[in-house]
Parts: C-alpha cells; structure tokens; sequence
C-alpha cells in the first residue's frame, strides 16, 4: 500500500461521524444562498470548495438552473457527498 491515499468523500466522513447530516444541510443551504462560497468550513477542521464542487459536478450545475427545489437541493446534496474536502 505504497499509494497516497486520496482525501476520503464527505459521504464517507459522514459514515465516520466525522461530519453530521445537519452539517451537511447547511453546506447545501450556503450553496442555495450563495453560489461563490469557496472556502466552507464542514467540520473538525474539513473544508470544502462549493464552487469547485458544482463545478466538477454536471448535475448539479445543471439541476441549479431549474425552478425544483426539491431537486436543486438534491442534486446539490450529492455533489456535496461525493466532493473530497480537505482538511485545514
């Protein structure tokens, strides 16, 4: 196992109680109320660029443009889940 391991997912600090649901609500919420948040604090020091995170995820960039909420939420929510933040 010589190989640097990659930053784990949020989903998986998640699974490691390292980062709550409801930390990971709020992430969602900043990304709602403002889409050039760069540097957000997740938890236990783990910080996670919003803008990188939609950026590099389709989806969610795309479910943005929509008038669903509930959609727009969820689209963001998983891109959240599967971004690699890093730890300051």
């Amino acid at each position: 196992m010589g190989m640097a391991k990659e930053a784990p997912t949020v989903s998986e600090l998640r699974k490691a109680a390292e980062i709550t649901d409801q930390e990971i609500d709020a992430a969602v919420d900043a990304v709602l109320a403002d889409l050039a948040t760069e540097s957000y604090p997740l938890a236990k020091g783990w910080t996670l660029d919003l803008v990188e995170t939609l950026r590099t995820n389709t989806r969610a960039t795309e479910a943005l443009t929509t008038d669903k909420p509930a959609w727009k939420r969820n689209m963001v929510r998983t891109a959240i889940l599967l971004a690699h933040p890093v730890k300051a």
